[in-house]
């Protein structure tokens, strides 16, 4: 018995010392790393469940142990023996009653985060529209506020919720930047919403999550956070400095395949609407969630981004 003990002991310790390790430097670990409010609340989230998931995986674990080695096949072992023993309502009430408690908990925080994340971050402040289309095998950002726009990278306002409007001119994919919120699907057809907010000035990693051909491997992209002023700066220096983006380059760009960093000074009016529109979009009532100009401006608080 007592090696059983000591041997528990160790394997206990042994799973602290990692866990405690693996927390050291978890900037290393970008989903638990949150650098904005959208990103803490799901953070938030996910350690109520891990607890919740502890309640119920340590204790059985523990039962199992003791009872592998309260049970276990020995000349001296004094285990009562029941072979007429057929239930317990006390054992079925804690086994069945816990876990029902416990998935209340967590839908009830489910539910109460999500309906936060759709809504601003933050409700003093006036929110862009960046709007995202999904390509084989790269990120194209339209700023409707600035008729610019930028492939593989995007550059926002920090303190300043975003309003990412998306959707897809390729496969579905989905769109993360894990240090600033979950991911949300692109699909060709819709438009869909997702709020973000960078908390500070600094520079993101982000990614397709969905698999999309061989070149899936490239649609990374940055997401570069900077003070108002710096983004009006940088937003007018795309505008004196790039090129134009015509139907016939969005037609070449829209094609396979993978690009570095580009910018563009204006694209074509409407550029987004058609997408989605060609794709099947206008038999969905979903202009109410897109970032044309018309939209927009029916919606509570929006501004964009002049």
């Amino acid at each position: 018995m007592s090696k059983w003990n000591q041997k528990a002991k160790y394997s206990i310790l042994a799973l602290l010392g990692m866990v405690l390790l693996a927390g050291c430097d978890k900037s290393k670990f970008i989903v638990l790393n949150p650098k904005g409010p959208v990103a803490q609340q799901e953070l938030n989230l996910i350690i109520i469940s891990v607890i919740l998931c502890a309640v119920v995986i340590i204790p059985v674990l523990g039962i199992f142990v003791y009872i592998a080695v309260k049970y276990r096949d020995k000349p001296d072992n004094k285990a009562p023996y029941q072979p007429e023993w057929a239930d317990s309502k006390v054992l079925e009430v804690v086994w069945w009653g816990i876990p029902v408690v416990i998935i209340a908990i967590l839908g009830v925080f489910t539910a109460k985060t999500t309906l936060n994340l759709t809504k601003p971050p933050v409700k003093d402040v006036k929110p862009i529209v960046v709007q995202v289309t999904s390509l084989d095998w790269k990120w194209m950002f339209t700023y409707p506020g600035k008729n610019i726009a930028t492939v593989n990278y995007a550059e926002i306002p920090a303190g300043v919720p975003v309003q990412f409007i998306l959707t897809s001119d390729a496969p579905m994919n989905s769109f993360w930047i894990p240090q600033l919120g979950g991911q949300e699907y692109t699909m060709p057809g819709m438009s869909m919403g997702l709020w973000l907010q960078a908390d500070k000035v600094g520079e993101y990693f982000g990614s397709g999550a969905n698999f999309t051909g061989k070149g899936f491997a490239h649609m990374q992209f940055r997401v570069k956070s900077v003070s108002q002023a710096d983004f009006n700066k940088w937003a007018e220096g795309v505008k004196q400095s790039s090129p134009v983006l015509t139907k016939g380059g969005y037609e070449k760009l829209s094609k396979p395949s993978t690009e570095k960093e580009l910018s563009f000074s204006s694209y074509p009016k409407g550029l987004f609407e058609d997408i989605v529109n060609k794709n099947g979009g206008n038999y969905y009532n979903h202009m109410n969630h897109m970032g044309d100009s018309a939209s927009m401006k029916s919606m509570p608080g929006m501004d964009m981004g002049k």
